[in-house]
């Protein structure tokens, strides 16, 4: 479901980020189970940024607010809650953390330094223009795209849009008919596991070096129902 919704947004935003995608043929060889699952893709240099784009303020983005009136830096106006959509998209970078690791959010100044003014100037603006038209098909289907998070890597000298792209594993999708900011909002992605595994019902710290509880299936399958219904409702296709 991840991979098939990939793959539709690559195609609605070929026309405006190019994209590392080459081929969903599997090559000779490849495991049969690999079928709908894998793709032949370009070899970037990627860049060690996690491009996160808000057009609504919630989660980390929140907390920030609500200490300093800021996020990663950016002023924003006072009066906003959980849910309010921001006077306009906002660019948030994150570090890449290694494997285990938190991402966290950095300055753009810190990206500029890390990667060069001319690449994180880059990187902003495709980050933004990608969102952007995401953000309206999503509405159009009654889908609303509080987030999401890309990579990028270069071909060359060209910037390219790789990885996995606005699905629910790194995007806040929220039904449109029921959103209302001041509170926590109803939604189609990896919120539902993060509420679980934070409950007392879990048991679980994430301040500890344990790892996470294994789900219980009824939050497996609640988790996969959204996400399927979140690619029906964006494609228009039937998952089966």
């Amino acid at each position: 479901c991840l991979h098939q919704l990939s793959l539709w947004w690559f195609e609605q935003l070929a026309d405006l980020a190019p994209n590392h995608v080459l081929s969903t043929e599997l090559p000779p060889g490849a495991p049969a189970d690999w079928e709908g699952r894998a793709l032949v893709c370009k070899s970037l240099r990627m860049v060690p940024v996690e491009c996160v784009a808000r057009g609504y303020l919630t989660g980390s983005g929140l907390a920030e607010y609500d200490e300093s009136r800021t996020v990663c830096g950016l002023a924003l106006p006072e009066g906003l809650v959980d849910g309010s959509e921001l006077p306009a998209p906002i660019f948030t970078p994150a570090t890449k953390a290694e494997v285990g690791e938190h991402d966290e959010n950095v300055s753009y100044e810190e990206v500029a330094r890390q990667v060069g003014a001319d690449t994180a100037a880059a990187l902003r603006q495709a980050t933004l223009a990608v969102y952007s038209r995401a953000r309206d098909i999503a509405r159009e289907r009654g889908i609303v795209l509080a987030d999401t998070k890309f990579e990028f890597g270069f071909d060359g000298d060209d910037l390219v849009l790789a990885d996995e792209v606005l699905t629910p594993d790194s995007s806040r999708f929220w039904p449109a008919d029921q959103w209302q900011p001041g509170r926590a909002q109803p939604s189609y992605d990896k919120q539902f596991v993060r509420d679980w595994l934070t409950s007392a019902e879990s048991g679980w710290d994430r301040r500890s070096e344990q790892p996470p509880p294994p789900l219980p299936q009824q939050v497996v399958d609640a988790t996969r129902a959204k996400y399927v219904e979140a690619y029906e409702l964006l494609t228009g296709q039937s998952w089966s």
